[in-house]
């Protein structure tokens, strides 16, 4: 065994000795900042896991914390990491906790008088500066990685298709059609006429900003999409200003059918099921 291995074993055992007052200090040192966030009890129990997983690793000065050697440590801190994430911590918070691992460190060989135990713990606090960092990084990946999350929620609770009435389906949009809504839209607008065996869907635009010719694109998309499965589709919502754009703008909807509510296109769908429905009812 090596003098520098020695000293390194030295050290873990030192800290394992002191395992309860150092995570004692390390939790002092990182509740204060969090005002409450994380009680001391939740800390205490992730200090002392992540103190055993960086316990072998004394003597590492953490230049490849992507090595196989610190694979449990990494997903230790990747899981730690989003839970700050999902807990409301920032980045610097999150990985503070990592940091401030070295006062507890420090407080241990600051009195003694070996040199080479000494450039123990300053190696064993690079070993920690690289898992913070590394811990910074795996929250922003965490972060970006919720929101993408979030993000594709979101877009499958604003394009809902609804069944109406028997044979017929809706579509209400609301807000801005781009090509991944778009998308979304289309697929479960097919899975939707499959499961129900509808033959009419209406896709209601009165919620929609603007309709551009990059909007009408994607609705014809969609309807030729309908169109292939055997369903009559009808764009509704088309207000007086949206009209007048596309007109401006030439845009041609060719034989697609277009009602100026949803009721009106309610009525028009009920009519071709067969139901008799009068102008004057209000659907």
């Amino acid at each position: 065994m090596t003098a520098g291995a020695g000293q390194a074993n030295h050290l873990a055992e030192l800290l394992r000795t002191n395992a309860e007052r150092v995570v004692e200090e390390w939790v002092d040192a990182v509740a204060a900042p969090l005002r409450g966030r994380s009680t001391r009890a939740e800390l205490t129990i992730d200090f002392r896991e992540l103190l055993q997983l960086v316990l072998p690793l004394a003597g590492s000065d953490g230049r490849d914390v992507s090595g196989p050697a610190f694979d449990e440590v990494r997903s230790f801190l990747q899981e730690y990491s989003r839970s700050g994430v999902r807990g409301g911590f920032t980045p610097t918070e999150t990985a503070s906790s990592v940091f401030s691992l070295k006062r507890g460190v420090f407080a241990l060989v600051e009195n003694g008088e070996d040199p080479a135990l000494f450039r123990q713990a300053l190696a064993f606090s690079a070993l920690l500066d690289a898992l913070g960092l590394w811990t910074f990084e795996s929250y922003a990946r965490a972060r970006e990685e919720i929101i993408r999350e979030q993000s594709e929620q979101l877009l499958e609770l604003t394009t809902p298709v609804v069944k109406i009435w028997e044979g017929v389906l809706a579509v209400p949009l609301v807000g801005t059609l781009d090509s991944a809504r778009t998308q979304v839209v289309m697929e479960k607008l097919l899975e939707m006429l499959v499961e129900t065996g509808s033959e009419h869907a209406i896709i209601d635009i009165t919620g929609v900003f603007a309709v551009d010719t990059q909007v009408a694109q994607h609705l014809f998309k969609t309807v030729v999409a309908a169109r292939l499965m055997g369903a009559e589709c009808i764009v509704s919502g088309i207000r007086p200003q949206i009209a007048q754009t596309i007109v401006a703008l030439g845009i041609e909807f060719g034989d697609i059918v277009t009602k100026a509510s949803l009721a009106d296109a309610l009525r028009h769908a009920l009519r071709h099921e067969g139901v008799g429905v009068p102008d004057h009812e209000a659907v």
